[in-house]
């Protein structure tokens, strides 16, 4: 059965590029296949735009740009209400396009379509409060304020892991913004993309305002980094590409916001029950088959729980169901190549080389060659890969700690500080770690902390910028200051 045959509508499954409201073929005749991370199977072909092509997106964009911006707030919020409205209706279609070109098993894609709807509706009335400022004047027989302004084409490089959520987060913001955008998505997962750009169609997005580019990364990262046209670029991917993207657009001095890699400490108090911690941790490691920059990727555990911390974990962890995505009760699909793969077990290797025990994780058993079985590894040190990288892996390691100050130290031992998770209920604890730990997010006895209305992002190199929240439509605003003088007054008086 095909993608297209598994949907209710499927003019949802696009093949082509997005360009200008128009449906695109490449040029130069070049394509991709996309296949399915859980069976293999080719899903479908996407063409590979030239560089005349990729330009024509830029010009698209800067010409809808005039009227896009010239709409009132109000306008630019029905259109994209209208946009979350067809999300909504069509969430099941695009879960099962998430699930099919992801791995991501049902529940959880259909979480994801909720969850990138909910970035447009709470953008599209964001944009209705961008408001100046009235400035009290120091200027005699003068009127001071700010007004804020669109600042241009925006380009948004998305990653596969969320597919759809990902492209929201950055576009509604842009567009309530009104700015009109560029989307490249990963190469792995553009079919959820596609069906945004169809949906946008339909809400009456115009033309223009909405791209949807495919080709090369590295030769469409460049050429959305050199045009001057391309105003803003937001990233969400490894910090190894944010740096090289952050130095290709250093030349044009665009407006740059980078949401980069992570290696979230988990750390437990000793006054916690193991259970309770153990039962969050895992939790907060699998999500997306640990395929996630927010995954707790360090385990810290007061040494006076860690034993029994482990064996609670270790028989959480055994009740995962690993499996295709698209069938039911499946709680962890595929990784979304097999080089994935080779690089969690190149971590678990280093880790097992290097004095660390391996607890579970029998990788015989795993369904398919794209499938890595949830592993864990206790005695962890700094030395390791698993503890260093962010493995973006179903791997956990668990490492002991004996004080506040120690996991403190060991918590902020890292380039990474995206996210942290601290589970103590010692309130004296909790501010201290709240303060201390050097992450620009921070979840006290809570695994979910993401949504709208937070401001997400993170420090050190994690990124730039914040997405989200009050502050995330900031990214794609310039701020104009003005001075107003009295009619016949003389200038500087």
């Amino acid at each position: 059965m095909t993608l297209s045959n598994m949907l209710s509508d499927p003019r949802l499954f696009r093949q082509y590029a997005y360009v200008d409201g128009k449906w695109t073929h490449g040029d130069g005749g070049r394509e991709d296949t996309v296949f399915n991370p859980a069976t293999g199977e080719a899903l479908g072909h996407i063409p590979l735009l030239e560089t005349e092509q990729v330009s024509a997106a830029i010009d698209a964009a800067e010409a809808a740009f005039v009227q896009w911006r010239a709409l009132r707030a109000d306008e630019r919020c029905e259109r994209l209400l209208a946009w979350y409205d067809l999300l909504q209706a069509h969430r099941e279609d695009l879960a099962t396009i998430m699930t099919l070109e992801q791995g991501k098993p049902m529940p959880d894609a259909r979480g994801e379509v909720e969850y990138g709807a909910s970035f447009v509706r709470w953008f599209a009335e964001e944009g209705k409060r961008t408001f100046g400022e009235t400035i009290p004047s120091h200027i005699p027989n003068a009127a001071l304020g700010t007004l804020k302004e669109p600042v241009g084409v925006a380009a948004l490089i998305t990653p596969w892991n969320f597919p759809l959520a990902m492209i929201t987060r950055k576009a509604a913001a842009a567009m309530a913004a009104g700015c009109p955008v560029i989307v490249k998505p990963a190469h792995e997962t553009p079919f959820s993309a596609l069906a945004l750009a169809e949906l946008a169609e339909r809400a009456g997005i115009p033309a223009g305002v909405f791209n949807v580019v495919l080709g090369e990364a590295a030769e469409v990262s460049k050429i959305l980094c050199f045009d001057d046209r391309v105003k803003a670029l937001s990233f969400t991917g490894s910090t190894r590409v944010g740096r090289l993207l952050l130095e290709q657009c250093a030349n044009t001095v665009k407006r740059v916001s980078l949401e980069l890699g992570g290696n979230a400490p988990f750390i437990v108090g000793p006054d916690m029950d193991p259970k309770e911690a153990a039962y969050a941790a895992v939790a907060a490691k699998f999500q997306t088959a640990g395929q996630d920059c927010l995954a707790a990727n360090r385990i810290l555990v007061h040494e006076s729980i860690h034993d029994a911390f482990v064996e609670q974990f270790a028989s959480r962890m055994a009740a995962l169901t690993v499996g295709n995505g698209i069938e039911a009760e499946v709680d962890l699909g595929p990784l979304i190549h097999r080089q994935a793969v080779e690089k969690a077990a190149s971590i678990v290797d280093d880790a097992l080389s290097q004095g660390a025990t391996l607890v579970a994780g029998d990788q015989l058993e795993a369904p398919g060659p794209n499938f890595f079985m949830p592993t864990l590894l206790t005695g962890v040190t700094p030395q390791m890969k698993v503890w260093r990288e962010e493995n973006f892996a179903p791997v956990a390691g668990i490492t002991a700690y004996g004080d506040d100050d120690q996991v403190i130290e060991m918590a902020n031992d890292t380039e990474y500080g995206l996210a942290a998770y601290v589970y103590t209920h010692d309130i004296r604890r909790i501010w201290k770690l709240l303060r201390a730990l050097e992450y620009g997010m921070v979840a006290v006895n809570s695994v979910k902390m993401t949504g709208p209305p937070i401001p997400f992002g993170g420090v050190k190199q994690s990124g730039l910028g914040r997405e989200g929240g009050v502050t995330g439509i900031d990214e794609y605003l310039e701020t104009k200051y003005y001075c107003l003088g009295a009619l016949g007054s003389v200038s500087g008086s």
